[in-house]
């Protein structure tokens, strides 16, 4: 037999339906394009991740490596993997979405092939463990065929701030290289560069 609530339960049940009803009400929300270039602060968003990723990748692929890998190998784009791109910066960047944004550019570019993470990899892999007992023989995806990387986009994202009575600029310098995964050479190395002045209202409101 189930116990009605308590008196304080219904209460607080009550309460945070209040807190957010009164949240989401007296709100004007417009759907905008997701690529309308917005910048409502300071702060890094989507336009600055989605504006370096196409910068670095049209540095990157303007340069002889990919195009001698595929010289040396029947005309065979390279594969390329994405790795960390380390956030030394003094804000919070998700840099997850960073590096979808290198990935997709890449993808985009049609001239590297670029292979899942290794957090996605374990993902793929269980699944195609699990076919290999319970898929059709016909349908199942083969084992040991994984495409191997030849190189590897790393980075970092750094940040200086100058700020000055009301006045404020934020610099933002990302740093990116491709390295070769069997030589560890670096065939490639970029930069791209953010400078954001801000001024403060006189009545120091933000």
């Amino acid at each position: 037999m189930n116990t009605p609530p308590s008196f304080m339960a219904r209460t607080g049940l009550l309460l945070v339906s209040l807190v957010f009803v009164a949240d989401c009400a007296g709100k004007q929300v417009t759907r905008v394009d997701p690529n309308w270039l917005t910048d409502l602060s300071s702060c890094w968003n989507d336009t600055d991740s989605r504006l370096v990723a196409n910068a670095l990748i049209e540095q990157s692929l303007g340069t002889p490596w990919a195009a001698r890998y595929a010289s040396v190998h029947g005309g065979q784009a390279p594969t390329v993997i994405v790795g960390e791109f380390a956030n030394r910066s003094h804000e919070h960047i998700p840099v997850g979405t960073f590096i979808r944004d290198l990935e997709a550019a890449f993808i985009n570019s049609g001239a590297v092939r670029v292979v899942a993470s290794r957090d996605e990899r374990q993902e793929v892999r269980a699944e195609r463990d699990d076919q290999q007992d319970h898929s059709r023989a016909d349908t199942r995806a083969r084992m040991a065929q994984e495409l191997g990387a030849q190189y590897m986009m790393q980075g970092d994202i750094q940040t200086i701030t100058d700020r000055e009575g009301r006045e404020t600029v934020v610099y933002y310098q990302i740093d990116a290289r491709m390295v070769d995964l069997e030589t560890n050479e670096k065939v490639w190395t970029g930069q791209h560069r953010i400078k954001k002045y801000i001024e403060r209202s006189r009545l120091g409101w933000d």
